[in-house]
């Protein structure tokens, strides 16, 4: 006698499955549980979870599009007033401000490059180390801060990017310190970069511009 064959899982709503007739939902393991013996209050999470998620997607997919539309308009914008009138619209790296003819409206594009730090990092922090037991103590307090501010020295392999540039500014004639300088700059790694659109308004209220304000599209800052 052939046995029935089993009939295949189907979705019948986010999350839950239905299987012989009955419902189940999937544990983090894979495994299906009945739906009768999962927890109510794990049921409406889920079905809560599901529905934001589903808004963060259709939100993500048209950011993406929304970017990708305002680069093609400023590349376009860009390539018609090369062709128009000879002159090149920003500047070198690609940073660009464009602003409405009332001066109310504004989008400025900005191009930063990704850095890391090479192996040459580690012979000016020995340098600076150097430099720093052998002067008097209470004479560098200020340099000595920035300096353990910038290495990290309590967390191996960080740095402190910021604290490290201010460290390029610090002037000292000390040839020792010269050279961590030139070792930090020789440890400087350009690996690309990365393309910021920002967006800004303002009113114009009796023909008196007032402060910029950003158009955030920032979750962290709506």
């Amino acid at each position: 006698m052939t046995e029935p064959a089993e009939i295949p899982a189907r979705s019948v709503s986010p999350g839950i499955v239905e299987l012989n007739g009955k419902s189940y939902m999937t544990d983090a393991k894979g495994n299906l549980v009945p739906l009768a013996l999962v927890k109510p209050v794990d049921v409406l999470m889920d079905e809560t979870v599901r529905k934001i998620i589903g808004y963060a997607r259709e939100l993500s997919a048209r950011i993406a599009r929304f970017k990708g539309h305002t680069y093609d308009d400023i590349c376009s914008l860009q390539a018609l007033i090369a062709q128009d009138y000879g002159a090149k619209l920003g500047g070198s790296k690609g940073n660009i401000t464009l602003t409405t003819y009332d001066g109310t409206e504004r989008v400025q594009v900005q191009v930063a490059d990704l850095i890391e730090f090479g192996p040459e990092l580690q012979a000016a922090k020995k340098l600076v180390d150097a430099c720093l037991s052998e002067w008097s103590e209470g004479s560098r307090d200020e340099i000595q801060a920035i300096v353990a501010r910038a290495f990290q020295v309590e967390k191996e392999g960080t740095v402190n990017r910021a604290e490290l540039f201010m460290l390029l500014r610090v002037e000292i004639a000390d040839a020792r310190w010269q050279r961590a300088m030139d070792a930090i700059r020789d440890s400087i790694r350009v690996i690309g970069s990365k393309t910021y659109f920002r967006f800004y308004e303002r009113e114009d209220a009796d023909g008196t511009l007032g402060e910029w304000q950003a158009i955030s599209i920032d979750l962290a800052r709506a």
